[in-house]
């Protein structure tokens, strides 16, 4: 299982289809507080947001309290600044992936402590990101299949017409 972090998330959408992708694979999904928007249960039915039963949903107050919860977390931070890029990393199962929020990405300090875990998605050099959602995907999708994609399907429907 993978953990998906995503600090201080500011659209409502990204975050959803962050969402749908942890149900998808299994993952978690653990949010940093402040949240540019609501996760109550009335909120997410009113989103359409019907796959968020699937969702193990982990919410913290701070980067503190997610520490204090989680002190020595297999840690992997994605930003743009990251001196490497993301297929020189060895995920391991149970690791985690910390994204920053949609307009200021992570933390220059906790880049700075976790330096040696900070990768990249390659692109353009005067494209300034990807978005959020698709970052998480690339990340996650890299990951589940260094693991060989744990307990996910690999063939659809298509499969059982050979």
């Amino acid at each position: 299982m993978l953990n998906i972090v995503l600090v201080e998330p500011e659209i409502p959408q990204n975050t959803g289809n962050i969402a749908r992708t942890c149900a998808a694979t299994r993952s978690s999904l653990h949010l940093i507080e402040p949240l540019g928007f609501e996760i109550s249960e009335r909120a997410v039915r009113r989103a359409g947001l019907d796959y968020w039963h699937m969702v193990d949903l982990h919410a913290y107050s701070s980067l503190d309290h997610f520490f204090a919860v989680n002190p020595s977390p297999d840690l992997w931070l994605a930003t743009t600044k990251a001196p490497r890029d993301y297929t020189q990393a060895e995920f391991r199962d149970g690791c985690w992936l910390m994204f920053g929020k949609e307009t200021a990405g992570l933390p220059e300090e906790l880049r700075r402590h976790w330096y040696d875990r900070c990768v990249r998605i390659p692109m353009r050099p005067d494209a300034r990101s990807l978005n959020l959602a698709n970052s998480v995907a690339v990340l996650t999708y890299e990951a589940l299949r260094q693991l060989d994609f744990p307990g996910l399907s690999g063939a659809g429907e298509m499969a059982k017409q050979s």
